[in-house]
Parts: C-alpha cells; structure tokens; sequence
C-alpha cells in the first residue's frame, strides 16, 4: 500500500519535535577533533564492511559538472562520497545507497523516502527519476536545469560510469531511479528494506 507524502512530512515532523528534547550537545574539548575524525573513520569502515557482509560492492565516487559533454570536457568538482553498490545477478538491475545512509540505525530522509513509496506525481518533462527526487526533496541536478549534465562518477564502473544520485538536505542519499522504481514497487539491485539499519518505520507489507 502506497503511503501518501503527507505521512512522510508528518514523520519528519515527529523526528524534528523529538530532536528539541534531547540533551544538548556537550562542549567539545581540546583534542576533540581527533577524536572526531578517529570516529568517522572507524564508522567508516565498519559502513564499508557491512556493505560488503550485506552483498554489497564498495563503490569511490566523484562528484563532476558537463558529463553530457565529451569526456575531455568534463569538470571534476570538490570531494567525493563512497556507495553501497547492490547488483543483481538474476537481471542486472542496480541500486546505490551512500554508505551512512545505509549504516546508520537513525532516521534519514533518504531511507524514509525510500520506505513511504510516494506514488511520482508525472508533473515533469525531463528524466523522470530526477523529477522524482526533486518531487521528495531531494536533488539530483548539477548547476539547476539545465543541458550541461553531471552526477557521481566511477569510470571504471561497467554499468553506471555516472550515477544520479538523490542527496536530500541532511546528505542521505539513494540513487533516483532506485528511488523512482520502488515507487512502483519495483525492486531494482536488492530490496533495502532487508539492509538498510534503520527499520521501517511503516512496518512490513
């Protein structure tokens, strides 16, 4: 059963309502940001390993402009963010999952997305799955609309050298046709319901 976008909204907004009771933050000390990235990179790895305990494949991506364009015209762009790569071996369809987002037991707005299966509302002429995201919140599009192109690039990936990812504002991200698919209850790669930490929030089917 689909759940309406409202119920969505009203989720976040309970997540929202909760986050002003909690305790706040404690003052960090000197040293602290050591600390900080020991613990990012210990998450990190423990993400990593759980990607590929859960079938996945770890994937390096990084983010560049123009990639409509001839390759020698791209324009690679600051940073780069890692995957969760889940491929199908019965007919070959994929999903990508940032690996926070998957590892995380917290609520994300990529995972509730995920979960609520919005119904697509068709009010866009471009690529569905990027209206799609755009529709949940999220953004796929490099530079606003536009000809020029751009998404998370992995050269040497056989089946998506360049992937549309939907980053939404708290930097969860699944990749939009992943999204655009399950909408209609299509499983595209691996259900992640079965691998995401967080739990759904709708209960099961």
């Amino acid at each position: 059963m689909k759940r309406p976008f409202v119920a969505l909204l009203s989720l976040i907004s309970i997540a929202l309502a909760i986050a002003v009771f909690l305790p706040a933050v404690r003052p960090v000390q000197a040293g602290g940001g050591q600390k900080a990235e020991a613990q990012e990179v210990t998450d990190g790895s423990n993400a990593a390993d759980y990607c590929v305990k859960k079938g996945g494949e770890v994937n390096d991506r990084q983010p560049f402009y123009n990639t409509n364009d001839v390759e020698q015209n791209w324009l690679r762009l600051s940073g780069s963010t890692q995957f969760c790569k889940f491929l199908s071996k019965k007919d070959g369809s994929r999903i990508y999952a940032e690996l926070s987002t998957l590892y995380t037991e917290e609520p994300s707005l990529a995972a509730l997305a995920y979960y609520a299966e919005v119904t697509y509302n068709g009010n866009c002429n471009g690529n569905p799955a990027s209206c799609y995201c755009s529709q949940l919140g999220g953004s796929d599009l490099f530079g606003g609309i536009n000809a020029a192109g751009g998404g998370w690039v992995k050269k040497s990936d056989p089946d998506d050298p360049v992937l549309e990812a939907c980053i939404f504002p708290d930097m969860s991200t699944i990749d939009s046709w992943g999204l655009f698919y399950h909408s209609a209850g299509i499983i595209r790669g691996k259900d992640l319901s079965k691998v995401l930490r967080f739990a759904n929030p709708y209960g099961t089917k």
